[in-house]
């Protein structure tokens, strides 16, 4: 029997187990491997905060959420042999591999901040990218008062990279519903030279936040925070004081990929942009927030690559070269406050422009523009991901990005 093994059950490794399990005949045995047994539905963590979402609607068990052809090891991974085609478990169990696909996401490290974890943290300075620094968070915003409110991003990339803009438009509306808005000030420190990563949709976003009285730092690059003081300090000694700071702390890849020697400077896997191939190993490929792809770290970006790296899979086992698929395509729903959101939809080389999506001049969503229909949008993306995205079904968009209802 021929295997494939999976390194991660999140929402890139679920994806592509189901949809493995579909194509596969049943000579292939499909194992997952992942430390634990909750799957956290990632893009409710922002609604925490705020009261929107409890944990028992955003967490869930792993096991059921695979298809039964799907073999699951809830085990910690020591480390990869590539050479041998083997990954070896916490206990010791080696994992012979005929494919090894990599999607093993994102990591944070708040103590790669020097004094972010250590006086007032989890008090006065917080994550919201984990369920308990969510929790934690919304704890802190019901008994906040007033004063300085700070959202930091400590360096690029990070994963969902809208998340700090959409958690920053939700507090201004927070803040505004709890009728304290104007004893609040609001500032967004980023080590962008603007709002986001793209130049376009960054004017339109810094335009917004400006809208809203929230100040932006740009090109801060933050080096400690003084929990006693409560400062937030750069590198080129620029400060930033804070009495309620939420950080999104550095990121990096999962630290199997870096003991096992198979990814870069920051853990990262190098993959091939387009074929979702290792640079390295032609039996391995990637997908997901594991890689080193400069295509943003999103659900949806994992959700177009698994349809390119299913058609790569079969005809790696076919003997077929893999086809240079992936054009780095993404769409996120950015919340911007007040019962709206925006829409997003861009690749490697072209930025989000306005337009209507999916249904070229219908929507009903609108591009680059806010619009209750894309609130409403962003919510009803729950049930598609438990019901749709992660089983592996097929959804109707192109895991191309398409010009149609899209104007310059």
């Amino acid at each position: 029997m021929k295997r494939i093994v999976i390194l991660g059950a999140g929402t890139a490794g679920t994806m592509m187990a189901n949809k493995l399990a579909r194509a596969l005949p049943e000579s292939w045995q499909i194992t997952v491997v992942d430390r634990d047994d909750q799957h956290v539905y990632q893009p409710g963590l922002l609604f925490v905060p705020f009261g929107g979402y409890r944990e028992n609607q955003i967490v869930r068990a792993r096991r059921p959420l695979f298809d039964e052809r799907v073999e699951v090891r809830l085990s910690g991974i020591e480390r990869v042999a590539p050479e041998q085609n083997q990954v070896v478990l916490h206990d010791g169990v080696k994992l012979h591999y005929d494919l090894l696909i990599v999607a093993t996401g994102s990591r944070i490290q708040p103590e790669q901040t020097q004094g972010l974890t250590g006086e007032g943290w989890r008090k006065s300075a917080f994550d919201f990218y984990t369920l308990e620094g969510a929790k934690a968070l919304g704890a802190a915003l019901d008994g906040f008062k007033g004063g300085r409110f700070v959202v930091n991003v400590v360096e690029m990339p990070i994963k969902c990279p809208v998340a700090p803009l959409e958690l920053l438009f939700l507090a201004d509306s927070y803040f505004t519903e709890r009728g304290i808005r104007d004893k609040v000030e609001i500032t967004y420190a980023t080590p962008l030279v603007g709002a986001f990563t793209k130049p376009r949709c960054s004017s339109v976003l810094g335009d917004m936040l400006e809208r809203r009285g929230i100040k932006v730092v740009p090109d801060f690059n933050a080096s400690e925070v003084d929990g006693h003081r409560r400062e937030l300090k750069a590198y080129d000694g620029r400060e930033v004081g804070d009495d309620l700071l939420v950080s999104i702390p550095l990121h990096s890849g999962a630290e199997v990929i870096a003991k096992s020697g198979m990814g870069d400077a920051g853990g990262w896997f190098p993959t091939h942009k387009h074929t979702l191939q290792s640079k390295a190993f032609s039996n391995v490929f990637a997908l997901g927030d594991a890689t080193d792809l400069p295509s943003s770290k999103a659900g949806a970006v994992a959700h177009f690559q698994a349809d390119v790296l299913l058609d790569n899979v079969l005809r790696w086992i076919d003997g077929r070269a893999p086809l240079e698929a992936f054009d780095g395509h993404a769409n996120c729903f950015i919340e911007t406050g007040f019962g709206k959101a925006m829409l997003i939809d861009f690749n490697y080389e072209t930025e989000p422009l306005p337009g209507r999506f999916p249904l070229p001049g219908v929507g009903p969503f609108t591009l680059l523009e806010e619009s209750a229909a894309n609130h409403w949008g962003k919510l009803a993306f729950k049930w598609i991901y438990w019901n749709q995205l992660l089983p592996g079904k097929e959804l109707p968009l192109d895991h191309r990005m398409l010009m149609a209802g899209k104007w310059a």
